[in-house]
């Protein structure tokens, strides 16, 4: 998987189409990753004893990598991500613009 925790990603399918967001937990094992601000939902919670009243959670449930598209830090554009080679290391490169991601 291309996308590291903290990339700034935007949401290209789904009910959150156009919002931006970093992504906060990738889980590689299913292709999902935790954009934080989108995929959000409403849960309501039962109360559980007099401590702990009745509410309604916000839960943000993982998207699809397939769903998201990388934001460059550099060129501020929607682009892949490609690997180049420099000093015997594997770098991440923004395929727009070039620069070191």
């Amino acid at each position: 998987m291309r996308l590291k925790k903290g990339d700034l990603v935007k949401v290209v399918r789904g009910k959150d189409q156009g919002k931006t967001g970093k992504i906060d937990r990738v889980f590689s094992k299913v292709n999902k990753i935790l954009v934080l601000g989108a995929n959000q939902y409403k849960r309501h919670l039962k109360a559980r004893s007099a401590k702990q009243p009745s509410e309604i959670a916000t839960i943000i449930k993982p998207l699809p990598v397939s769903n998201v598209v990388f934001v460059c830090p550099k060129c501020q554009l929607s682009t892949r991500i490609g690997f180049s080679y420099e000093d015997n290391r594997k770098i991440r490169i923004c395929k727009r613009c070039k620069q070191r991601v």
